[in-house]
């Protein structure tokens, strides 16, 4: 709408406090006369101040309008450049550009551990206080769709390098991750160190890669309702850390997973299947072999070798596999995760081929007394842990059982019946007290027997006491 005459309107005004004044002045029989020439050239004087105020006061609104969108315009320049830095459970320490394109974050954890190992005589097993892992994370986002991830591990004797990769994330159902990382097979091996339910993974950890570097490319389908990943790799015996290759050959390696139920109470069964395959040429001086462990964290199994006579050493040579069938259900405060696991491996000895299939299972389970919801990850108590406030944080009960079964072929040729198990049965109890989402102090046993693995007769049962401080942020 046009706004109107400015002058027009203080005239209008003007001659209707004039017309007011004269009735005024005639209805009180006032003896004033006011001449026509007075009240004109009064008038005009008046319409003319009037119009020269209102003209001021226009110009200093149009400053004021003009002053306020310069500010409005700054505040939003300086908003698109403004940096911040934020500390929280979620992503620790983050430094991230205003429009998320660019984000640097800083994590990590410490686990402070202690074994003990009860009526051991007969077993060379040390009780230890040890720094379990000690491992910083740096991650950042670089121009939105691309991030990088670097965790070193400084426990234990000698620093590693578990992972170091480069990832595009184009979209939910595409991503491509390349450098060192968790290979996409073993469930238990593919939950974080930190949210585990007991200090140490169970049998079937031990017939799968930890690490390995390679080429993935993955995708999470219609929230969670189907995931995968595919990918070639270097190719690394089972439970190692991945380096560099020992031969041209390289593993393939994919999984998928499948929360069928998007509603309802099955709505938390994930199902999945996972495998590898590929060619290992190794020599008597690179086995290419593991060696396999108990919960205890003692060796189970190690294949004969000899650095006098080469010709005595096992090397891998030839095709290796695994596949693996895996579940998880989460319920309230419960959780219950299992999987079995199958790694074939083709094995040399002074000229003797042999394919050897090695087998493991696993159930766990817990339960939190305090009323938590249960998942992959650890939770955050209901009431975390406060002197002042009166919370004590979240209480959790674990239990599992499983079977490590090694193929009877390896004795005596491959492996040592007198120093390797044929058979492993562990089960294991535990408590975990959550103080806060971060501060978790876990206390577990796990009793293992053996068949084989003894100069006479059957190895004797491990007896371990675990316990874990452990930090993360």
């Amino acid at each position: 709408m046009e706004r109107p005459n400015v002058n027009t309107a203080g005239l209008l005004i003007l001659l209707a406090v004039g017309g007011a004044r004269q009735v005024w002045a005639q209805q009180n029989g006032s003896a004033v006369t006011i001449t026509q020439t007075d009240t004109t050239a009064s008038r005009v004087d008046s319409v003319a101040r009037l119009a020269a105020k209102v003209e001021e006061l226009d110009q200093q609104v149009r400053i004021l309008n003009r002053l306020r969108e310069i500010s409005t315009d700054s505040a939003a320049a300086a908003a698109k450049s403004r940096q911040s830095v934020t500390a929280n459970a979620k992503e620790g320490f983050t430094f991230k550009s205003a429009d998320g394109s660019y984000s640097l974050r800083l994590r990590g954890y410490i686990q402070g551990d202690s074994r003990f190992y009860i009526n051991s005589d007969a077993v060379p097993a040390v009780d230890n206080m040890l720094v379990r892992r000690a491992r910083p994370i740096l991650e950042a986002t670089v121009g939105r769709y691309f991030d990088f991830r670097l965790m070193p591990d400084f426990g234990g004797t000698t620093v590693q390098i578990y992972d170091a990769y480069w990832e595009g994330k184009f979209a939910p159902q595409f991503t491509v991750r390349a450098g060192k990382f968790k290979p996409p097979i073993g469930l238990e091996r593919l939950q974080s160190a930190a949210d585990l339910m007991f200090a140490e993974r169970g049998l079937p950890s031990n017939l799968v890669p930890s690490r390995d570097i390679g080429l993935q490319i993955a995708g999470d389908i219609s929230d969670g309702l189907f995931a995968y990943q595919v990918g070639v790799f270097n190719g690394v015996p089972d439970l190692a850390n991945g380096g560099d290759d020992l031969s041209n050959a390289k593993d393939f390696a994919g999984r998928a997973f499948v929360q069928p139920f998007q509603s309802g109470s099955f709505r938390p069964l994930g199902l999945g299947l996972a495998g590898s395959t590929g060619f290992e040429r190794a020599n008597p001086t690179t086995s290419g072999l593991p060696t396999y462990r108990t919960p205890g964290q003692q060796t189970l199994l190690r294949y004969t070798t000899s650095t006098t006579t080469p010709t005595s050493t096992v090397f891998a040579d030839g095709k290796r596999t695994r596949i693996s069938p895996q579940a998880y259900f989460y319920t309230g405060s419960l959780g219950l995760l299992g999987e079995y696991v199958i790694s074939k491996n083709e094995v040399m000895k002074a000229g003797a081929l042999a394919e050897l299939e090695h087998k493991a299972w696993q159930a766990e389970g817990s339960f939190f007394l305090t009323g938590e919801k249960n998942s992959f990850k650890n939770p955050m108590p209901k009431k975390p842990f406060d002197l002042k406030e009166g919370g004590f944080g979240a209480i959790e009960l674990v239990a599992r059982y499983g079977e490590l079964d090694l193929d009877p072929a390896s004795f005596p040729t491959f492996a040592s019946l007198t120093s390797s198990v044929q058979n492993a049965k562990a089960w294991g109890l535990g408590v975990n007290w959550h103080f806060t989402r971060q501060v978790k102090v876990m206390v577990d046993y796990e009793h293992t027997t053996f068949t084989g693995g003894a100069a006479t007769g059957d190895r004797e049962p491990e007896n371990a006491v675990i316990t874990r401080f452990q930090t993360s942020f």
